[in-house]
């Protein structure tokens, strides 16, 4: 027995609205969400080497986010304040406001200039467990590079955590002074080019 066209057209309507009711509650259970980086609860610290030693220290975050939705981290942004650059390891204050002072001068990070550093999460994927792959770009010295590290992170529905250390290669952002990328003998006035940010993040939900 044949069914009416009145009858096909009427099916082929209640099979489009189901899909599109689908649609709708599937979209609606991923809950998206930002998470704002507390800046008193959170710590950032850097460690450089050179021949003959190393310096060690803080820096202030200026303000950060990051995205979520049901899948994870996808996308987030991280300003550093450059002018809170602190070292910890000389504790002769002539010699400490030295070295944070050349720090922030233009043979490195010419904060004058350059005030912050940022931080643009791209891409977010999972290793193991809850240590998870980050791709972005980073910006220093007005000159942004592909950037690649590895973070552990922990979240409920208000709180996110995040933990890790980023090696950068300060030559790739036109931080010269005392790089044997640039400059020739230099023996044992040399400033290794790679230096780490090992950061620990708090983030509330907004």
């Amino acid at each position: 027995m044949k069914m009416n066209k009145s009858r096909i057209l009427n099916l082929t309507i209640s099979k489009m609205v189901f899909l599109v009711l689908t649609i709708v509650t599937v979209c609606s259970n991923v809950k998206a969400a930002d998470f704002v980086v507390d800046k008193t609860a959170s710590q950032v610290k850097w460690e450089a080497k050179k021949v003959t030693g190393k310096h060690n220290g803080t820096i202030a975050i200026a303000n950060g986010s990051l995205s979520v939705d049901k899948s994870g981290i996808n996308g987030g942004t991280l300003v550093i304040d450059m002018k809170t650059i602190v070292d910890l390891d000389l504790t002769d204050a002539g010699y400490n406001a030295k070295l944070t002072g050349h720090l922030k001068s233009d043979d490195f990070f010419a904060v004058d200039k350059f005030p912050e550093s940022k931080l643009v999460v791209k891409k977010v994927t999972l290793v193991t467990g809850n240590d998870y792959k980050f791709l972005g770009d980073l910006t220093i010295k007005g000159v942004t590079n592909p950037i690649e590290f590895t973070a552990m992170v922990t979240a409920n529905a208000d709180n996110l955590k995040a933990e890790g250390t980023i090696t950068i290669n300060r030559a790739k952002f036109g931080v010269k002074y005392g790089s044997s990328s640039f400059f020739e003998n230099l023996g044992d006035k040399v400033i290794y080019d790679d230096f780490t940010l090992t950061f620990n993040l708090t983030a509330q939900k907004k």
